[in-house]
């Protein structure tokens, strides 16, 4: 089994992947369908999750069947304060209802790929 590492940046009504595997191509996908509320970054969790599967797919092409995905969610935008457990269940779900095997949820700086990488791999 192949498995396939990610990089998930979260915006407002936007998702940017980044394969570690190849850190140069960065994948941006506006969601059709709005995601953010005015009070929450994922307010609306099944257009995310339906926006977020389809940005995978944009990503990794099409046959996956063989692959499983590690993602770091690294929510930038509406997080002033850190998180509620709410809001990090909401991260953890996205991920995996998205088809993720494992999720790690990130907030502060960004990571470099070399970091996203081994904090997918520690346990």
């Amino acid at each position: 089994m192949f498995t396939k590492y990610l990089y998930i940046k979260v915006l407002k009504n936007v998702f940017e992947i980044l394969p570690l595997e190849n850190a140069d191509t960065v994948t941006r996908y506006t969601s059709e369908q709005p995601f953010t509320t005015t009070r929450l970054l994922v307010g609306q969790f099944s257009a995310a999750e339906t926006s977020l599967k389809q940005a995978i797919t944009e990503t990794l092409g099409k046959p996956r069947l063989l692959s499983s995905i590690c993602l770091i969610i690294h929510p930038i935008e509406m997080c002033e304060g850190g998180l509620s457990q709410v809001e990090e269940r909401i991260f953890i779900e996205l991920g995996l209802g998205a088809g993720a095997r494992k999720v790690k949820l990130h907030t502060g700086k960004e990571l470099s790929p070399e970091q996203a990488l081994d904090l997918l791999k520690s346990r």
